[in-house]
């Protein structure tokens, strides 16, 4: 449903994170709290987040060995004392705060308490900084193990044309095949193009359903899936392959001999394939651009109980393109796996790459919103750039590096981008796949790629040592979809950390993790199921309790979009005119500019979480 170019456009719910014994404290504290929060007093419904203590934290907890920071809103101008209290109320370690002053992205005024130092594991903590506590939290070297389950599991409950069953999910996100042909549905068996486009039908069953629509996007499947694909990737590389593996996530191919990741990979892949315009017809090779509805579907609707008739959309250069890129990187990550499914994902990657060789202009619209996202996109030669990469490290071929090297987006600086890489800017997915995978680059090439990623790193990282809440977007990059950006980001830095062993990298991404979970100035976490107050109302058709209390709440692990200055549909416009880019978000699900949830806003969290998850060798 999402139009901005940046952006969209398991068994039951795990329990939320209880508070334990710390709660106490925590109460006895929260009166000086609410004095500092902003807009604590009067405060909307639920749905709208409004901070609730001063002191921010990751509301989840931090790592042992990894970086442990709060942003503590207060306009003294002079350190406050900060004591993090163990569960029993006892003062572990204590300190005092960094004045960092007015941050530009929130209005608030910041101080940050930084006690990395400190490493026992322990569940409880509460940090008190001049006598107003934040969030219990724990820190333990497994934090992250339940996200990274629960961020995959995402993928499973977004598939379509399969039953998602009670015996994965629990019976609260049991729910009948959707798009199969079975009444009401019109079904994605024997699909018909737009007026124009086509004159014959196409089976697109199968895939994940972007967002809170029903929609299917090529562009947007295609980063996501690469995320995927290369979370496991980046995981076997550096030994932590066998936390994603087979039998580790909530799939129905677990237990079949092929991590499960990888499976849930498949499903979108074999989707992306079926998208592919077949021989002997116009554009063949190509890729369609979408399907979705010829119309907007209400919320709620289930996809089983979506009446609508479907559409495919005019092929696109973005799209092929898309589709060779994953379908190459496919070639290269499941040999070892499938070589059969490995050699037909290269035959498709080839033929999408010598289509769109021949097609390189054909773009698809931003008018063509009404039933699904436009997903426009004019600038495909980071596209190109992109395709040509994965195609090189997947065959080595001279044809394919000479389209890499001869690209302006091989040497261009602005392959990485302070806003960060998405659907629409691909040329950083190239770049870290040419700067991790083996290839053939001659090595003063391959240490320029891989420099290149460690200097983008070293530019989110100043971006955050200038803000209070330590954030590696710019105050400028509250957008559609912002929280994904944030993810984006952190990736590269993690790629770096990968790269050069460098612990600051780390760090960074970690710090990252930290705002999504909690440290932010609305003191929410925007994960699902994750921290102390989460997010729960995220827009979406099917997970819509807000408006039927029959059906549940988005499960847990599903990231919401998050602050987007644009304010860009009726609610936020009605409930946040003024507000500062960092605090534009509100949990009601009829925010879809600030609060839905898509595949490619989930696929960074997964691929961040099961890097924060893996056990670092420091």
């Amino acid at each position: 449903m999402l139009t901005f170019p940046h952006a969209h456009r398991h068994p039951a719910a795990r329990r939320p994170r209880r508070r334990t014994t710390a709660v106490a404290l925590t109460t006895a504290l929260l009166a000086g709290a609410l004095a500092l929060a902003p807009g604590a007093a009067g405060a909307p419904p639920a749905e709208a987040a409004a901070a609730t203590t001063p002191v921010r934290v990751n509301q989840l907890g931090y790592l042992p060995d990894g970086p442990k920071r709060a942003t503590v809103v207060s306009a003294a101008a002079t350190p406050l004392t900060w004591q993090l209290r163990d569960a029993s109320g006892a003062v572990a370690v204590s300190g005092r705060t960094t004045v960092r002053g007015t941050d530009a992205a929130s209005g608030d005024a910041t101080h940050v308490a930084d006690f990395s130092a400190y490493r026992t594991a322990g569940s409880g903590y509460v940090l008190v900084v001049d006598g107003r506590a934040g969030a219990p939290f724990d820190i333990r070297a497994d934090l992250y193990d339940d996200l990274r389950s629960d961020a995959m599991a995402f993928f499973h409950h977004q598939r379509s044309g399969t039953p998602i069953e009670a015996s994965l999910v629990g019976p609260e996100y049991a729910r009948p095949a959707g798009h199969l042909g079975v009444a009401p549905n019109l079904g994605d068996t024997a699909v018909p193009c737009q007026a124009g486009v086509c004159d014959y039908v196409r089976d697109v069953r199968g895939g994940w359903y972007d967002a809170g629509d029903h929609g299917k996007y090529v562009v947007n499947g295609g980063i996501s899936t690469w995320l995927l694909v290369d979370s496991f990737a980046r995981a076997r590389r550096t030994g932590g392959g066998a936390a994603l593996g087979d039998s580790t996530l909530r799939v129905p191919e677990r237990g079949n001999g092929v991590p499960d990741v990888l499976d849930e990979a498949r499903w979108e892949l074999d989707f992306l394939m079926r998208m592919q315009v077949p021989a002997g017809r116009p554009y063949a090779g190509m890729a369609f651009h979408k399907v979705h509805d010829a119309a907007w579907t209400g919320i709620p609707t289930r996809p089983e109980l979506d009446a609508q008739p479907r559409e495919l959309h005019r092929p696109s250069t973005a799209a092929t393109l898309n589709l060779a890129a994953t379908a190459a990187q496919c070639a290269r990550v499941f040999r070892r796996h499938d070589a059969a499914y490995a050699n037909r994902c290269l035959a498709t990657a080839r033929t999408a790459w010598a289509a769109a060789r021949a097609n390189p202009a054909l773009y698809a619209p931003d008018s063509d919103s009404t039933g699904g996202g436009a997903y426009g996109d004019s600038r495909v030669t980071d596209d190109f750039y992109w395709a040509a990469a994965e195609l090189y490290a997947a065959t080595g071929e001279p044809a394919y590096r000479e389209a890499v090297t001869s690209s302006p987006w091989h040497t261009s600086s602005d392959a990485f981008t302070p806003t960060g890489f998405n659907w629409a800017d691909t040329a950083a997915l190239g770049r870290l796949t040419l700067a991790t995978a083996p290839n053939g680059l001659p090595a003063a090439d391959l240490a320029r790629v891989r420099a290149s990623v460690a200097t983008a790193a070293d530019g989110h990282l100043a971006t955050m040592a200038g803000q209070g809440y330590a954030v590696p977007i710019p105050s400028s990059g509250y957008v559609w979809g912002s929280n994904s950006q944030v993810t984006n980001n952190a990736i590269v830095m993690a790629v770096a950390h990968e790269l050069t062993g460098r612990q600051r990298y780390r760090d960074g991404a970690l710090e990252a993790m930290d705002y999504l979970l909690g440290r932010n100035t609305l003191d929410l976490s925007y994960v699902t199921g994750h921290g102390d107050t989460y997010a729960r109302n995220q827009h979406h058709r099917f997970w819509a309790h807000q408006y039927d209390a029959t059906l549940p709440n988005p499960p847990a692990g599903s990231l919401a979009g998050g602050p987007n200055s644009g304010l860009q549909d009726p609610v936020a416009q009605e409930r946040l005119a003024g507000c500062a880019p960092a605090g534009c978000y509100i949990d009601d699900i009829g925010s879809y500019s600030t609060n839905e949830v898509a595949i490619n806003w989930n696929a960074p969290l997964a691929w961040l979480a099961a890097y924060a998850a893996q056990r670092c060798r420091r």
